[in-house]
């Protein structure tokens, strides 16, 4: 940094900031260019391959890609209930350190976002903490019985982005279909937890050769296709929308490709560590790599793979899932499933899709913060003129060392402890507002530095 003064600091006191040199990756507007961003307290006023303007702080982005605020539709941050685990302020201090401005939050708390109260209550906790937006997804069923359907319309007036059960499936058909029904009437949003739980019961690890080896309990992939066939079915019949949540197998991804092809309203996400981790991983029984649904074969991973870069796939959703110590330091079948992700997810989206698979940028942005906008429908996804700013910034090619105790969540159960990844994120912007800011040099001017005097 230029001098001592701390970065947010300054840019809380500059009424006009220029953040310089960087490349700015926006598919919402296909922009893949060298970019330099203006802005009036907060608003995004200039945009332009060099801009020449005096202002009050200048942030050298040479080298770095700029891209829309990173948005994941899938988190969960344990409050209320579980705050030993994770705090809504917590939550999103990881995740405006892991690059997004909006998250998503899951209701399998204790109790369930079932009500207006509990809504409001998310929404709230995330203004105090200040780190990023933060969206309640509430349960579709009340207390995520899975029996009764909730108020989706009061839900969605109270500021809930979509309903789901997620945690678990709603497993009977039938209250599956009058959720979708009623969805469609409201534009709510549903999101399945694609699993048939007869099929996975008890299952620690993935149903095939190695949980055969290991003599652990399979979850099948079946589980997964079977309760996603459903699901799409039941949707065509309500003509209501549906996103699929975590897909994991390879023949989820066909089956939401071809839900596409038929012109149906269905949008899927998969998380990180199906695109980077297969079930072999548990062979050393590390808890770190039990998940729901489990990590599965390296078929499976590369048709995920696939799926995201031909569309089938919309978004990457990180499915962060913090337990503490104590929860996950159980034998394998014992403890529950869940990793975090919301610090590392850019990182290992970049280091295996784009250094290893060859995947443009471009394409990780929009499946990163464009798509997930956009099937949220909670804004941004761009960066536009006379709005205010959320921005990701990130070194492709810086390599890092994943070290979660220096995390800002309180979840240390990472699959990808002490593993080398290329990708950094240096800075987040969220409404105008400095979130997060690591290594990046500020150059004040002469008034904005007498002012802090």
């Amino acid at each position: 940094m230029h001098q001592a003064t701390d970065p947010r600091r300054l840019w809380q006191r500059a009424e006009t900031i220029l953040l310089r040199g960087g490349h700015l990756i926006d598919p919402a507007q296909n922009v893949d260019e060298p970019r330099d961003i203006f802005l009036r307290r907060g608003v995004v006023e200039g945009l332009a391959p060099a801009i020449a303007r005096e202002a009050d702080l200048v942030v050298e982005l040479a080298g770095l890609v700029c891209a829309p605020g990173f948005g994941d539709l899938h988190v969960h941050f344990r409050e209320p209930g579980d705050e030993d685990a994770e705090t809504i302020a917590t939550g999103s201090r990881a995740a405006a350190v892991g690059g997004f401005t909006r998250v998503a939050c899951m209701p399998n708390t204790h109790p369930p976002i079932d009500t207006r109260g509990q809504v409001e209550f998310v929404i709230q906790r995330a203004a105090e903490a200040g780190h990023c937006r933060v969206h309640p997804i509430a349960a579709a069923t009340r207390g995520r019985a899975g029996q009764e359907l909730a108020d989706l319309r009061e839900l969605q007036l109270a500021g809930a982005v979509a309903v789901s059960d997620d945690g678990s499936p709603v497993a009977n058909a039938r209250v599956m279909r009058r959720l979708l029904e009623y969805a469609r009437t409201w534009g709510v949003l549903v999101i399945t937890h694609a699993e048939d739980p007869d099929l996975s019961a008890d299952g620690a690890m993935n149903e095939g050769y190695w949980s055969t080896v290991l003599g652990l309990r399979g979850n099948p992939a079946a589980s997964e296709a079977i309760a996603i066939a459903r699901d799409i079915r039941l949707a065509e019949l309500a003509g209501a929308r549906l996103h699929v949540a975590h897909v994991s197998t390879r023949e989820g991804v066909n089956l939401v490709r071809a839900a596409k092809a038929r012109g149906l309203p269905v949008t899927a996400e998969t998380a990180p560590h199906y695109i980077a981790l297969t079930e072999e991983r548990l062979k050393s029984y590390d808890t770190s790599f039990k998940v729901a649904p489990p990590l599965r074969t390296e078929e499976d991973r590369q048709a995920v793979i696939a799926g995201l870069q031909d569309g089938t796939i919309d978004v990457i959703a990180t499915d962060h899932a913090p337990h503490t110590q104590v929860a996950k330091d159980q034998e394998l079948s014992a403890a529950p499933p869940g990793m975090i992700g919301l610090e590392t997810a850019a990182a290992v989206v970049i280091e295996y899709l784009h250094h290893r698979e060859g995947m443009e940028l471009s394409t990780i942005v929009r499946l990163m913060a464009s798509r997930p906008a956009q099937i949220a429908g909670w804004g941004g996804g761009s960066v536009r003129l006379g709005e205010p700013a959320d921005l990701t910034v990130f070194a492709p090619a810086t390599a890092w060392m994943v070290d979660p105790e220096a995390f800002a969540s309180k979840g240390r159960n990472c699959p990808f402890r002490g593993e080398r990844l290329r990708g950094r994120i240096t800075m987040t912007v969220c409404g105008g507002r400095l979130t997060h800011e690591e290594n990046l040099v500020f150059h004040p001017s002469e008034r904005l530095q007498a002012q802090l005097v």
